[in-house]
Formats: structure tokens, sequence, C-alpha cells
């Protein structure tokens, strides 16, 4: 009866006897993702889940991410199948109005220009000695956009998940301090002053707002056919929206689905947090791509502005140019910040917008080419 007792004591330490320091500081790196998250709103809807995903994979003999437990249930599921992230593209294409990107379209350039500090990044990866999808995986944090971030990285680099997913979305809510910085470096008073000519705000058509998520839909994946799941789903998302005789699916894709499927996610993402997995110095070094790449993608784009305002004898001022960024519509909103600050009179905000749709989509494609090269040199598989 004593040994029994004995035994049955040490059972119910057990989890405090096994526990390592490694899982100790997983803990707390969970914690402060908690902190981030409810204290200081960074991004909570993703930070919140990803937390707690991250401590409960991290409480020693819960084996939440063995064969039967209760998270690799929902890994399996929805990471591994690709799902998730899908989904959540369903939400937010229906979630977003590409009608100031309609009204202006040659902004969608600088849209594209926002993309290229992905391809940089790419080869820096590279020559660091990343594997190729691996280095894919880390490029990728430089969209500014966390479900293409972990679509990528779950299909080719699942290892490195719990890192490009925590950088894509830090680095997302960092926008704010990033980006400013950067647009000061790179542009001169003069510069930043510029007014813009108020947006043009002819009313686009039905018709035209109908077949622009369909002509995008096959134009972009018969150009990177890798990347059509990508593509389709944030242009269906978006064809709910602006069709107007689905109001039940688009009203259900932006609410009740995507609010599901990102509790779901966050906890995924969590559950490859594991201390052994996570604690590397691979880690830092994803990060430290991560930023570089954020910040590339903000230097090209205030390049291109440049040019665009020499090319227009001064009529656009390149501070837009940093919203070519996915960060949807958070960069927008900086850039109008930023332009307010040195010019009371200056209204950047609906240029900013067009460049920021134009970022949305091109961060897709970005994503969906190199997805598409790497199937043409035979990495991946068709």
């Amino acid at each position: 009866m004593e040994s029994a007792l004995v035994s049955g004591v040490q059972g119910l330490f057990a989890g405090v006897v096994s526990i390592t320091i490694w899982q100790i500081v997983m803990l707390v790196i969970a914690s402060v993702l908690l902190y981030l998250g409810i204290k200081k709103g960074y991004e909570p809807l993703l930070l919140v889940p990803i937390g707690f995903g991250a401590i409960l994979v991290n409480i020693p003999l819960a084996d939440m991410m063995g064969k039967d437990g209760f998270l690799r249930f929902f890994y399996d599921a929805g990471v591994l199948t690709e799902v998730f992230p899908l989904l959540i593209f369903i939400g937010i294409g229906s979630m977003t109005d590409f009608q100031p990107l309609l009204q202006n379209p040659k902004i969608i350039l600088l849209g594209a220009a926002g993309q290229f500090g992905i391809f940089l990044t790419l080869l820096l990866a590279l020559a660091l000695g990343f594997d190729k999808l691996d280095a894919v995986a880390v490029a990728i944090i430089g969209a500014c956009d966390g479900p293409t971030a972990i679509y990528v990285s779950s299909k080719f680099a699942p290892h490195m998940l719990g890192a490009v997913s925590v950088a894509a979305y830090s680095y997302m809510a960092l926008v704010p301090l990033i980006q400013p910085p950067i647009m000061r470096a790179l542009t001169t008073e003069k510069e930043r002053q510029i007014v813009m000519g108020a947006a043009k705000l002819e009313p686009i058509s039905k018709t035209t707002k109908i077949v622009f998520p369909i002509a995008v839909t096959i134009f972009a994946s018969i150009l990177a056919p890798k990347g059509a799941p990508l593509i389709g789903t944030i242009m269906l998302g978006n064809l709910l929206r602006e069709s107007g005789v689905v109001e039940r699916l688009k009203s259900a894709s932006e609410n009740e689905i995507a609010n599901i499927v990102t509790l779901l996610l966050g906890l995924c993402i969590g559950a490859t947090m594991e201390a052994d997995k996570f604690l590397k110095a691979q880690t830092l070094l994803i990060l430290g791509l991560g930023f570089i790449a954020i910040s590339l993608d903000t230097v090209v784009g205030l390049l291109f502005g440049k040019l665009m305002c020499a090319m227009t004898g001064g009529k656009v001022n390149p501070l837009i140019g940093a919203a070519g960024i996915s960060a949807f519509p958070m960069a927008a909103r900086v850039v109008q910040a930023q332009g307010q600050k040195y010019n009371k009179k200056s209204y950047l905000l609906m240029h900013a917008m067009s460049a920021n749709a134009g970022g949305q989509i091109g961060s897709v494609i970005a994503a969906a080419v190199m997805l598409s090269v790497l199937q043409g040199m035979g990495i991946v598989g068709g």
C-alpha cells in the first residue's frame, strides 16, 4: 500500500521532474507572445492562439503533438493539407475592396515593386546555406502576408512553420515601427511634402468588379500554375463580395469560417514551437532574414515611388511606394500618417490603399511564381 502511494505521488509530480530548461524557456517565449497580443494589441487574433498553443505543446508528458494528440489532429487535418491558410484567403478576399486599385491601375506597379525584397532575400538565404525549399519559406516572410507565409512554409518547410509564422505576424504588427525610418532615409523632406491630386473617385461598374477576380485568377494561374490555390481562393472571396448574390457565403467567409480557422491555425502554429525544434540558431537567422526581407520590400517600393515622382514631374509622393508591401491596410495607414506629419494638406490614404491592394495581389503572385519556378526546376512535384 505504501509503495503504491509513493508511486502515485511520483506520478503526480512526473511533469515537474520531467520539465527541461528549454521547455521553461519556451513557456516564457509563449507568455511573451500572449503579452504582445493581449497587452500591446499586436495581431492578437493570431498571437493569442499561437502563444497558448506553444504553452500546450511544451507541457512535459502532455504529448499534444503525439500520434493521438489533440493538436496533432488539427495540424494534420488543416495545416498539412493546406486547408486552413486557403480558407483564410477566402475570408481575406471577401473583406478586400480592390476599387481604389481599379480606379488607379498604374499604382499596381508599386505593389509589384514591393515584392522585390522577397527575391533578394531568397538569394541571401541561399548564399547562407539554406536548402532551396527552406530559402523560399524564409524569403516569403517579406510578403508581409501571414497566410501566404504559412501556406508556403507548411507545404515545403513544415519544420520551419513556427519560426516563419511568428516572424511574419510579428513583423506585420511592427510595420508602423519598421517603415518610418526607412521612409525618412530614402526620401527628401521636399518629396515627403508633395500633395497628390485627389484620387479619382469615378465609380467602377459592377461588371468590372465581377470580371476582375475572374480575370486575375485565370491570368495569374496560367502564368504561375503552382500558385493557383493561393490566387484562386483570395479571388473567390472577392467574387463572393462583389457579385452581390451570395451575401450569406460572403458573411460566413469573413466571419464564422475565418474566425474558427484563425483560432485553429493559431493553435497549430503554436504546436510547432516545441522546444527541441524551435530553440535553434536557425530560428534567430530566420527572424533576421524576415526583417531584412520586409525592409528590402519597403526600400524597393520607395525607390520605385521616387522613380514615378521623377517621371511625373513631382506629382507622385514617393511615400506611397512603402504601401506596396502586403500589410493590408496597415502600411497604407502608415503612409497616410507620415504624409500628414510633413504636410497637413497631404492626404495620401486613397493612393496608398491602391498600392496596398496591389501589394496584396503582388505578394500572392510572387509566392505563386516562386513555387512554379521550383516546379519547373524539378524541385517540387506537379
